[in-house]
């Protein structure tokens, strides 16, 4: 038979290898940590060299980060005055501070010289003492024999110290500083039956410079606070019983941690 003489064609079959196994995402989830890792290290090192307040608004966060952002009210750690007031240089505080105490200077002779103008206050002004003080400009206006000012024993302002008062919110009511307001009185001791004290008495007539001020000129939020001290912290204190400890103090505070020239 010829045919099965006939060659037969040889037929190579050749596998295709099949796929390298699936590795999955494992590597994705490794480079993750990694990240993570290294953004933990640097948020460490960046609060180790940092000062002690930031340390506590970090720690304060993580304890309860509800109660901080009440507290901060979403401001955050660089919102407070004494934090801008740390990163300053000490130059640049010395600057600051000097002309925060220049701008205070000038408003105090601007207040004098308003109560020059006034020729019904002229015979007043030496009772009236304009200085710059350690927690910011003090005006106080300081009792004399014929009690100008109030009545002996009551917080009722009398006219001319009225009028300065206006005078003198006209001008602070420019200001963005906020203002303290003192009552003082002598040794002289003043008791009702009913307990009513110089205590009682000092804070009723910074009440009552409080309310004029407050109606004349500086602005809802302005007052920080109004004090009664009594005698506790006398003008003349070789003579407890001078007159010139009777007096209300108006203290308008230094602007901490901003820039006087804003």
């Amino acid at each position: 038979m010829s045919g099965m003489n006939e060659e037969v064609p040889i037929r190579i079959v050749k596998k295709k290898g099949g796929h390298a196994a699936h590795h999955g995402g494992a590597w994705k989830v490794a480079y993750a940590d990694f990240v993570t890792a290294m953004m933990a290290l640097f948020i460490v090192l960046w609060i180790v060299g940092q000062i002690k307040q930031v340390k506590e608004y970090v720690a304060s966060y993580f304890k309860d980060p509800g109660a901080f952002f009440e507290n901060t009210k979403g401001g955050g750690i660089f919102e407070g005055s004494q934090l801008s007031q740390k990163q300053l240089s000490p130059d640049e505080m010395m600057k600051r501070e000097k002309a925060e105490q220049e701008r205070l200077a000038a408003m105090g002779k601007t207040i004098m010289d308003g109560l020059s103008k006034d020729p019904t206050l002229a015979g007043l002004k030496n009772q009236i003492k304009i200085e710059v003080v350690d927690e910011g400009l003090r005006i106080e206006l300081m009792e004399s024999s014929q009690s100008f000012f109030f009545d002996i024993g009551t917080a009722k302002l009398k006219e001319e110290a009225v009028r300065i008062l206006v005078i003198i919110a006209q001008e602070i009511g420019k200001l963005p500083n906020k203002v303290i307001i003192e009552g003082h009185t002598d040794s002289r001791q003043y008791s009702h039956v009913d307990g009513y004290t110089n205590f009682e008495l000092s804070a009723d007539r910074a009440n009552s410079a409080r309310r004029v001020l407050a109606t004349k000129g500086l602005r809802e939020n302005q007052i920080a606070q109004v004090r009664g001290y009594a005698d506790s912290q006398l003008r003349n204190k070789n003579d407890p019983y001078d007159v010139t400890n009777r007096r209300i103090s108006i203290i308008i505070k230094k602007m901490e941690g901003k820039k006087t020239d804003e």
